[in-house]
């Protein structure tokens, strides 16, 4: 029988784990004319595995780690500038992703298409939060950028990669599930 304390030691051990996960999944870059990482299939795959809460909180530990300057975000790149930049929008879009496909998990169960629909809307949670960020940072750089052309940049090339990323996340939650 596990006391409070050994429980505690698992689940700072498991978010460890997961900010590692996040790291190096970020480091991941798929070279093509938009370079494409494996960030989103980690935020998906850490909140299916350990759950809303440990999930979101190992999604806070990356961004705080990579806002101190800890070289976790994409590129090897670190620091808070990382976060105000045109994208920095989609790393905080992270949180509230994780919380609403956590939530979804938590309160309907870890079926296949619950989890597929769970994950989708997180998803599109992050495009609105990181599109709309992109859009204020943009206009503040270079003036006003239509939604229709923000979206055509920052979100239409990268939705089927990431529905795969969706997929492989589900299949890693459903086979590491059977282990812990």
């Amino acid at each position: 029988m596990e006391t409070k304390s050994q429980l505690k030691t698992l689940d700072l051990a498991y978010v460890g784990l997961a900010v590692a996960l996040l790291a190096v999944c970020s480091w991941i870059s798929i070279p093509t004319a938009i370079p494409f990482t494996m960030q989103t299939f980690a935020v998906f795959a850490v909140v299916g595995i350990l759950g809303m809460y440990r999930g979101t909180l190992a999604i806070l530990v990356y961004i705080l780690l990579g806002a101190v300057g800890v070289p976790v975000f994409a590129g090897f790149s670190g620091g808070i500038g990382v976060l105000f930049r045109n994208t920095g929008g989609y790393i905080m879009g992270f949180l509230f992703t994780a919380l609403i496909t956590g939530a979804i998990i938590k309160l309907f169960g870890k079926k296949v298409w619950i989890m597929a629909v769970a994950m989708v809307l997180g998803l599109l949670v992050c495009y609105a939060f990181g599109t709309i960020w992109f859009m204020v940072v943009y206009a503040r750089n270079n003036g006003a950028v239509g939604a229709a052309t923000a979206l055509s940049w920052c979100v239409v090339p990268y939705i089927i990669p990431d529905l795969f990323k969706i997929a492989l996340a589900i299949i890693l939650t459903k086979r590491v599930g059977k282990v812990l």
